[in-house]
């Protein structure tokens, strides 16, 4: 049989995905753990055992892989030398060429297959357009939200992945959009505006070499940032995340729970990103004039109610700040892909490579 590869590498964790001929998925692999912090060749390593394992499982070789795609957060060059990327701590990353590595670390096991690049949000905007119009069959997608808005008319789309840190894709044409150097999509980095933000502390966060920005308001970073901040005011003296002997990072990733069980602090900083969020999507849709506005990453996995209350608070901000012409929009969908948008993705962009 022959096999495709897709493979995702976020600031936290990776995944690999791989394909048969048929444009069918057949495994998307566990999350892992991206060794950012040990450098990348700990990151090839890791990802060429990943390949090598999840085709093993399948009673694949490497030798029967035709083509592999890998999808790292940017900014990086079209033939994937990442440039400064705030979401991967090491100075080795800076510079790196991630995609000649994997190339080599898995010519050492025997593969001959091309392997390509993708920005992981490009890969995101593409992986939910390509489930969305059954380019790929996924036996195991989740259904169809009855709320989401996806028109009949659909060839474009631009997505925006909440996560470490805030990615961004487009298709347009029903064709991922790379644009002249690799860059198109990074939308983590427009600038907000000044009522955006609660306090002026959040807007002091820097990312990249700005402050303000849409990831500023809209990560698991930014998150961080806030959450600390928050804590030390006075109406929040008595919250029990001031009570935990851990970092303020891993404080943050209790929100989504604590937010679930109706605690007011969780829900307002959910409140606020999600504001921002809509504020960020009405800034994009104006350039784009998009047909679909998709909500992807660690987001998508908000209960029922909170992805109900969290698309609200988006779309109202939205509709707040947009011209006439611009509040037509449908409504905001969450992504089919969840966060598997970037893999499937990949996946789905290694096909173009035969």
């Amino acid at each position: 049989m022959k096999y495709f590869v897709g493979i995702d590498v976020g600031g936290t964790t990776s995944t690999v995905a791989i394909g048969n001929e048929n444009r069918e998925i057949l495994k998307i692999s566990d999350q892992f753990p991206t060794r950012s912090s040990e450098g990348p060749l700990a990151t090839v390593d890791d990802l060429h055992d990943a390949v090598i394992t999840e085709l093993q499982h399948l009673e694949g070789t490497i030798a029967d892989v035709q083509s592999l795609v890998i999808a790292t957060p940017g900014p990086a060059t079209l033939d994937g030398v990442l440039l400064t990327t705030p979401n991967l701590a090491h100075p080795d990353w800076v510079n790196f060429g991630i995609r000649e590595n994997l190339q080599m670390r898995l010519s050492q096991t025997g593969a001959k297959a091309p392997v390509r690049y993708l920005g992981d949000g490009q890969a995101a905007a593409l992986g939910e357009y390509v489930i969305r119009t059954e380019k790929m069959q996924w036996k195991d997608a989740p259904p169809i939200d009855p709320h989401d808005h996806q028109p009949d008319k659909f060839d474009s789309l631009f997505f925006l992945a909440v996560g470490t840190g805030l990615g961004g894709g487009e298709v347009s044409r029903g064709k991922v959009v790379r644009g002249r150097e690799g860059r198109a999509g990074h939308a983590g980095h427009v600038f907000l505006p000044y009522d955006a933000f609660r306090y002026d502390h959040d807007r002091q966060l820097k990312v990249g070499n700005a402050y303000s920005s849409a990831e500023s308001a809209i990560s698991l970073t930014a998150l961080t940032h806030q959450l600390g901040y928050r804590l030390s005011l006075p109406q929040w003296s008595d919250h029990p995340l001031n009570s935990l002997d851990c970092s303020i990072k891993a404080k943050a990733k209790q929100l989504r729970e604590l937010a679930a069980s109706g605690d007011p602090l969780a829900i307002e900083l959910l409140d606020d990103q999600a504001a921002a969020l809509g504020v960020a999507m009405l800034m994009i849709n104006y350039i784009g004039d998009y047909d679909l506005l998709v909500i992807g990453g660690g987001v998508c996995d908000l209960s029922d109610e909170l992805r109900r209350r969290y698309v609200k608070q988006a779309e109202l901000a939205y509709y707040r700040h947009a011209l006439d012409g611009f509040r037509n929009l449908s409504g905001l969908a969450f992504s089919q892909c969840g966060d598997q948008a970037s893999v499937i993705g990949a996946l789905a962009e290694a096909y173009e490579l035969v």
